[in-house]
């Protein structure tokens, strides 16, 4: 066994000295889990100590009921409401998708009926033009021919009246040209002259001047 020295100085010393055992005497065996005999006396044999390493019965019961426990409850309780969750975020979202599919649909419909709108009023729009631009030219071309018959009209009455105006002045100068005839040929012959042979003869010599 050990025994302690204490030396006193400038400084106190403790030193353990290996101490022979007395007659009778156990060894002092410095041991963690020493046995005790049926007195409650140590026996001097260590009993080895459970290992840091290995597990315990008891750990691993309760690790093993944790688990089933856990599992039991993952299986019937937070995996169903996990799985549920799921399932409602996945219709969810093909429910939006769907929904932006019709709403694609439906724009591409819509863009299609307006497009068909717009060529048929285009189309309208440019009969509606073409009849306006024949009715144009129809007022055009009848309102031409009232101005081209309306000159030729006007141009006819000109000419009548010329022709008028022509035949008049004819008719005065042969009437003049008759009278200054019947003059000079009383004043030569002496004697006036037949008024109608005089007037046939100044018409004859007027149409032939007028005619060469």
């Amino acid at each position: 066994m050990l025994t302690a020295v204490v030396t006193r100085g400038a400084e106190i010393q403790v030193i353990l000295v290996q101490a022979e055992p007395a007659d009778g005497e156990q060894p002092f065996i410095d041991c963690e889990f020493p046995i005790f005999d049926a007195e409650g006396q140590e026996t001097g044999v260590c009993e080895e100590g459970p290992s840091p390493i290995a597990p315990e019965v008891k750990e691993l019961a309760w690790g093993a009921g944790s688990f089933i426990v856990l599992a039991i409850l993952m299986r019937f309780f937070l995996f169903p409401k996990l799985k549920a969750g799921m399932d409602a975020r996945y219709a969810h979202i093909r429910d939006g998708h769907e929904q932006a599919d019709t709403a694609r649909a439906a724009a591409k419909a819509e863009v299609a009926q307006y497009e068909s709108a717009l060529a048929t009023v285009k189309t309208e729009a440019n009969e509606r033009v073409d009849a306006a631009r024949q009715t144009l030219e129809a007022e055009r071309a009848a309102r031409i021919g009232q101005a081209n018959a309306a000159t030729a009209a006007k141009r006819e009455a000109a000419a009548a009246e010329s022709r008028a105006a022509r035949e008049a002045a004819n008719a005065d100068i042969a009437a003049a040209v008759a009278s200054v005839t019947s003059r000079t040929v009383e004043l030569s012959i002496g004697k006036a002259p037949d008024a109608s042979v005089v007037s046939n003869a100044v018409n004859d010599a007027m149409s032939a001047g007028v005619g060469s």
